[in-house]
């Protein structure tokens, strides 16, 4: 038989689908201090379909940006143009250096 406040006891140890949804980045970046919280985590991840399916995809993203080569430096110049031209309040330059009016 088990005890109905064992049971509760143990419903709330469990860790629900929006507490891992905040946590989640941390907890991919290693960055969660309580193992507690961590194996928790790790458990919803293998019995929730839905999270286990959103952190899946946020591990495909960070493995995709990480095998990225860095950018060049004519895009990080035109990004760097891009962005001063928004901080003046001027249209920002179009693509290949098109002027036209939008």
């Amino acid at each position: 038989m088990t005890w109905p406040w064992r049971r509760r006891a143990a419903e709330e140890r469990r860790i629900h689908c929006l507490r891992v949804h905040v946590l989640l980045q941390r907890y991919l970046d290693g960055e969660l201090d309580d193992p507690r919280t961590v194996r928790r985590i790790a458990v919803h991840l293998e019995e929730c379909h839905k999270c286990g399916l959103e952190a899946a995809a946020y591990r495909q993203v960070k493995d995709a940006l990480n095998r990225r080569a860095a950018p060049s430096a004519d895009a990080l110049d035109r990004l760097r143009a891009f962005g001063e031209s928004l901080a003046r309040g001027e249209e920002p330059p179009r693509p290949g250096g098109d002027t036209r009016a939008g």
